[in-house]
């Protein structure tokens, strides 16, 4: 299916007025799509994609119908919201309308689980939908240790100078502060659907979300209409809890993937790697580049080059006159103009500077408005078969670690199988005199008690930073075997061995450990 570029991608206005005719639909005693039962018509047209949903449309009247019935559009709003079950549109009037709204931005929900590069330390977020009010927004998962699990401690384990407290971590959202907001009736869905070919969606943006002067109305209008659109490689204004009074703004860049080739070039490179995101002790199937020097060739222009695995938030600070309160005049420029369009000396100024479109906005002057502390973060997430547990590999998951004054910090731990297990061979090796539950603890325990495990941090500290390696045991088999603590409360825990990650402030001289101190504990 060719893809088709535009303001509104799935609406008719933004794909060919006709599509090839097949000459067999017009030969006699045929039957084409059209004659069949609609049950058979609605059956078939939910295997589609919503780009093909939309080409089908445009086939003739009688698929058009079929191709609006409004669950076939439930059903693709559903796929990418896991965990709750819709039953509303929300504040748009259908679930075409609502798909629409958030396209090409379904798979922040659909993947929920983000990480970034934000300093040293880095955040995890989890990304939601709002049925209620059509919103995707996203929030800080926080993990803090109660105070009374630091005083229970036990000093044991045949070694009297090791002391481990007792660690009951409590997770939470920060509901307070959240990280991105996509509205359903956004200004910038307004805008776009008036400078489309198809009538705007019919929700209403309340007036008192949208603070803008006299006069501001007709040059947006203005700009909208005379700039060419890339909805791509623009950048999304996303105003956080309609707080237009905050002098923070923050605006939503899809990502594109980098060439597999300068990726893995960037990777062999020392910390950070290139400015390359994630890194590279986190499996990915592409990945992109961070840092807040992002060129052209790092947005998409078209649909195909989006890497639904990737995004950017572009934040900053401006001061303003006080009659502009609220109004963030950078908020027009990246939200309107694509990359072609900001002025050749743009890079002399750096990422924070902007084209303010002076000309549309009478007796406004660029310098009106100023950026401050422009940074880009770089948002990644994980695949599920990462974090997701199995019998085989119980340990695989996200964790959260106790690392003492800096802190709770989240862990991505895997375990790594380089062969199948051989249970044929491994059932030969019963002895006679075993009991049938004595060899299947065993069969158990070596199905398990294998390959390499190791543990990434999603979230750092000044240390050892966020998607560094924090311990690895290479082998928790045989080979990596060192004892069965046979003390409580870990009675019947397995020792391997294993290395840690220490650096000293700023992630230098990062290392193992040293090896007389390598053992971890394992259950």
């Amino acid at each position: 299916m060719d893809e088709v570029n535009g303001p509104w991608p799935l609406d008719a206005g933004c794909l060919p007025e006709r599509l090839p005719r097949d000459s067999t639909m017009a030969r006699p005693g045929l039957i084409s799509l059209p004659d069949l039962p609609s049950e058979l018509i609605n059956y078939i047209l939910s295997y589609l994609s919503p780009l093909d949903l939309v080409s089908v449309s445009l086939t003739n009247h009688v698929l058009r119908a079929h191709s609006l019935v409004d669950h076939l559009w439930q059903d693709l709003v559903q796929s990418n919201v896991p965990g709750i079950r819709l039953t509303t549109p929300g504040p748009c009037a259908s679930f075409r309308e609502l798909y629409i709204a958030h396209d090409p931005r379904w798979f922040l929900t659909k993947y929920k689980v983000w990480f970034c590069d934000r300093d040293l330390t880095g955040k995890l977020v989890i990304i939601r939908f709002d049925e209620r009010r059509g919103v995707i927004e996203g929030y800080q998962l926080l993990a803090n240790r109660p105070i009374a699990s630091t005083n229970t401690s036990h000093q044991s384990l045949s070694e009297q100078e090791l002391v481990i407290h007792e660690f009951e971590p409590e997770l939470k959202l920060h509901l307070d502060k959240p990280v991105l907001q996509m509205r359903a009736n956004s200004l910038e869905n307004a805008i776009r659907a008036t400078t489309g070919r198809s009538p705007a969606p019919s929700y209403k943006i309340p007036s008192s979300t949208v603070p803008w002067p006299s006069g501001f109305s007709s040059a947006v209008d203005q700009a909208s209409t005379s700039t060419h659109l890339n909805r791509f490689s623009a950048e999304t204004p996303m105003p956080l809890d309609n707080r237009f009074t905050d002098t923070m703004f923050n605006t939503f860049m899809l990502a594109r993937s980098l060439p597999e080739t300068l990726a893995n070039e960037r990777q062999l490179l020392p910390f950070p790697y290139g400015n390359t995101w994630p890194p590279p002790a986190i499996p990915a199937p592409s990945r992109v580049s961070a840092g807040d020097l992002i060129g052209p060739e790092d947005r998409p222009t078209t649909r195909a080059e989006i890497n639904e695995r990737s995004f950017r938030i572009r934040s900053w600070i401006e001061m303003r006159p006080a009659g502009l309160r609220g109004v963030s005049m950078g908020w027009i420029g990246p939200s309107l103009l694509g990359d072609n369009d900001w002025p050749a000396n743009n890079a002399v100024f750096g990422q924070a500077s902007r084209a303010w479109l002076s000309n549309y906005i009478p007796g406004m002057h660029p310098s009106m408005s100023t950026h401050i502390g422009d940074q880009i973060t770089t948002y990644s997430t994980l695949d599920p078969e990462l974090y997701t547990p199995t019998i085989d590999q119980p340990w695989k998951g996200i964790w959260v670690g106790d690392y003492s004054a800096h802190g709770c910090e989240f862990l991505l731990i895997t375990q790594t199988h380089l062969t199948q297990f051989d249970e044929t061979a491994f059932d030969a090796t019963r002895a006679e005199d075993e009991s049938s539950a004595e060899f299947e603890q065993r069969k158990t325990d070596a199905r398990i008690f294998r390959g390499r495990l190791e543990a990434v941090k999603l979230t750092g500290d000044p240390n050892v930073p966020r998607g560094e390696c924090t311990f690895v045991a290479e082998d928790l088999g045989d080979e990596g075997f060192v004892t069965m603590i046979d003390e409580e409360p870990f009675r019947g825990a397995r020792v391997v061995r294993s290395k840690g990650h220490v650096a000293q402030t700023g992630f230098v001289n990062g290392k193992p450990a040293n090896p007389s101190h390598d053992e971890e504990k394992t259950s």
